[in-house]
């Protein structure tokens, strides 16, 4: 890595050639209808992003099942999947490049969220301590899940394949698997959410076969060269604990490995024992794209140095739609309202006004 290189540099990850290395990360924003589908909300607000080298959209339920929070996408059904194309089309009239995000949220959900009858499933039946906020009763704790038999799993596997296949005909440009925060392959890989005894759980050889054995369905569909993973040991966000959090994220880098996936998205760890870019960096032989507290001059920086190839940004890119012109010409970046981070509506959304 030379140092001439820098946020605003193209580069290519994996199949996807990118104009700069400015990610925009993926941000749950609860702008959805109640049935999941993405609207025109949400096709401006991306299309306002397209500076960004990749757009990592955010967190979406492959089935209801996995549904964790309101007013949050789905990609399942086929009216989804055209919604989904507006978006997609807008950004890349706009120049960009998007993936979507791939989210199942396992035990993170309320009976208050998803329609009547729909199940809340995890790799165990250990309920997660904590609350979630809901349209319909306000706060609530998460729902106590039923345990995923051993058959289930696989169509679990499969709707992440089934997933892959609509981002596709949606028009995204790849997918990205979500494995941390808590949610479904998480808790799958963390010994204290996975108390099973088949092949998806006890050893951490075991623990890690989930979230592999989807990124393979997702790069059966896109081909790895556009399949990503994020990822943050250390995590113990809703509720996850793991005995050695390092070690189960190396255990799942060493099973991808073969896979020679696009990029890892890796977040900051936030325990001081763990130097998550460093295990990147060690054991991820693809393109690395860095996430957590960085300015343009820190990801300048680390980019320099060689610790990725890409630095994702999510605040900054909340209230500046054109953070990418606003780094390149040294414009001092507009605040957040962290109050409609995800109430419904366009305020907080859509009316952050651009430089120029």
């Amino acid at each position: 890595m030379h140092n001439s290189l820098s946020l605003l540099s193209p580069v290519t990850i994996g199949d996807i050639e990118l104009k700069n290395r400015v990610v925009m990360a993926p941000m749950t924003r609860n702008r959805a209808s109640a049935d999941g589908m993405p609207n025109e909300l949400m096709v401006q607000y991306y299309a306002d992003r397209a500076q960004a080298g990749l757009i990592v959209a955010e967190g979406t339920w492959p089935v209801v099942t996995g549904q964790a929070y309101c007013r949050q996408p789905g990609i399942q059904s086929e009216e989804q999947v055209l919604a989904w194309k507006k978006v997609t089309d807008a950004v890349h009239a706009n120049g960009g490049k998007i993936v979507l995000q791939v989210m199942h949220a396992g035990r993170i959900g309320s009976n208050k969220i998803k329609p009547a009858g729909v199940e809340t499933v995890a790799p165990s039946s250990i309920q997660a301590h904590g609350e979630l906020y809901t349209d319909q009763a306000g706060m609530q704790p998460f729902d106590m899940p039923r345990e995923l038999s051993t058959s289930d799993v696989q169509l679990v596997i499969e709707e992440h394949r089934v997933a892959a296949e609509n981002a596709k005909l949606a028009g995204f440009d790849g997918v990205e698997l979500h494995c941390t925060s808590g949610y479904l392959p998480m808790q799958f890989l963390c010994s204290g959410t996975n108390h099973r005894t088949d092949e998806f759980g006890g050893s951490v050889e075991n623990r890690a076969r989930f979230a592999a054995d989807c990124l393979k369905a997702m790069a059966s569909v896109f081909g790895s060269g556009r399949v990503g993973l994020r990822m943050n040991p250390g995590n113990a966000f809703n509720d996850t604990q793991d005995d050695d959090s390092a070690g189960s994220h190396i255990e799942l880098l060493r099973q991808i490995a073969p896979l020679n996936l696009a990029y890892l998205h890796i977040m900051r760890a936030p325990v001081e024992h763990i130097d998550a870019f460093k295990l990147a960096k060690t054991h991820f032989s693809g393109s690395i794209i860095l996430n957590d507290n960085f300015d343009s001059d820190a990801a300048n920086q680390a980019i320099s140095a060689g610790q990725g190839d890409a630095v994702s940004f999510a605040r900054h890119f909340i209230a500046n739609p054109d953070l990418v012109y606003r780094i390149k010409e040294r414009i001092p970046l507009t605040r957040f309202d962290r109050k409609t981070l995800y109430t419904p509506g366009e305020k907080g959304y859509n009316d952050y006004e651009k430089a120029v």
